[in-house]
């Protein structure tokens, strides 16, 4: 799920470069340029995160360059879909498709074609609620323990790490006691 939302914060940066190379070559207006330019942390942030300075720039992308906030938009849209879960991210999934369908912005109908050829996972992702986040976290986790290990005489010392990180494995250690729960008593 992870990734569908960056492929739609890539092609909208996709698009933010394009307009800012327009800008910068054909007009020839460097301060609209520039201005492009600084709105790029702007249109990837969450808009609940967003600075007050942050919404000033999108509100100004808004007002300017109404292709680069339909993009922003469209952005958000697939977003708050992967986000709703369920039907009704379906269904919002369903409109968004729909939307950029027709939005004849390139990059989010290349987008749009691609979110289509993996409309089956996505959407049993948001009918379980259920994601490979966990997969690819213990995934990343063993990896730098294989870099970490690279020196070890054999396989099973690296085996032996990974149960302990990221395996559940929680030995007694010597001299320690086991820590006990703490139970709690009605008063």
């Amino acid at each position: 799920m992870l990734h569908t939302v960056q492929w739609a914060t890539d092609a909208l940066d996709q698009v933010r470069r394009e307009v800012w190379n327009q800008a910068r070559r054909e007009g020839g207006d460097q301060a609209l340029a520039d201005q492009l330019k600084g709105c790029r942390y702007a249109l990837w942030k969450n808009p609940e995160h967003l600075t007050g300075r942050q919404k000033n720039k999108l509100a100004w992308v808004a007002h300017t360059n109404d292709r680069l906030y339909r993009a922003y938009l469209m952005k958000e849209e697939l977003r708050l879909a992967i986000h709703m879960k369920g039907e009704e991210g379906i269904a919002l999934l369903a409109h968004w498709l729909a939307w950029v369908a027709r939005c004849q912005i390139p990059a989010f109908v290349e987008l749009g074609a691609k979110v289509r050829r993996h409309r089956m996972p996505i959407e049993a992702s948001l009918r379980s609620g259920t994601s490979n986040a966990l997969v690819e976290s213990t995934n990343t986790k063993i990896r730098v323990l294989t870099r970490v290990a690279f020196g070890f005489r054999s396989p099973e010392a690296l085996i032996a790490m990974a149960m302990l990180a990221v395996g559940g494995v929680c030995p007694e250690l010597p001299g320690r006691a086991r820590p006990t729960t703490l139970k709690l008593t009605a008063a």
